[in-house]
């Protein structure tokens, strides 16, 4: 079974210019845990992950402790935090060296990717062109007869 017998073709797809806060808007709409970073032409650039615009929000240890109030301190560092980078740009938070997988790569190599990298989802790429994604749910249902 290959990574085309399974894949989804409908991506959630954000451009390079996006800001934080349209990310974040795009990944609460669909629902999406990873947005696919594309340029006007569909090549693949990388990904942003909701998990990793949540830790760019995160104060750090020294942060919170240089409040000197707590957990409560770090809250409103965190609350912070998020309400500055809404209108950055995305872009620093892009994993630009996602790892990918062709049509034409077997689901066993995206299914060990996947398990061994605790990824929830891969791009499939052919020729610098995002072509869709494959998930774990997917392969799970391309299991069933």
């Amino acid at each position: 079974m290959k990574v085309s017998d399974v894949m989804n073709t409908k991506t959630i797809r954000i451009g390079p210019g996006a800001t934080v806060k349209e990310a974040a808007q795009l990944a609460h709409d669909s629902q999406a845990s990873d947005l696919m970073v594309v340029d006007d032409d569909g090549k693949f650039l990388g990904v942003l992950s909701e998990g990793d615009l949540i830790r760019g929000a995160l104060p750090k240890m020294e942060e919170i402790l240089a409040q000197g109030e707590g957990l409560g301190a770090g809250i409103e560092l965190f609350l912070d935090k998020g309400a500055d980078l809404a209108g950055r740009p995305a872009a620093p938070f892009f994993i630009t060296d996602a790892l990918t997988v062709s049509p034409n790569s077997p689901v066993l190599k995206a299914a060990g990717i996947m398990i061994s990298k605790q990824i929830r989802r891969l791009p499939v790429v052919e020729n610098g062109k995002l072509v869709g994604t494959i998930a774990r749910a997917d392969i799970c249902l391309g299991l069933m007869p």
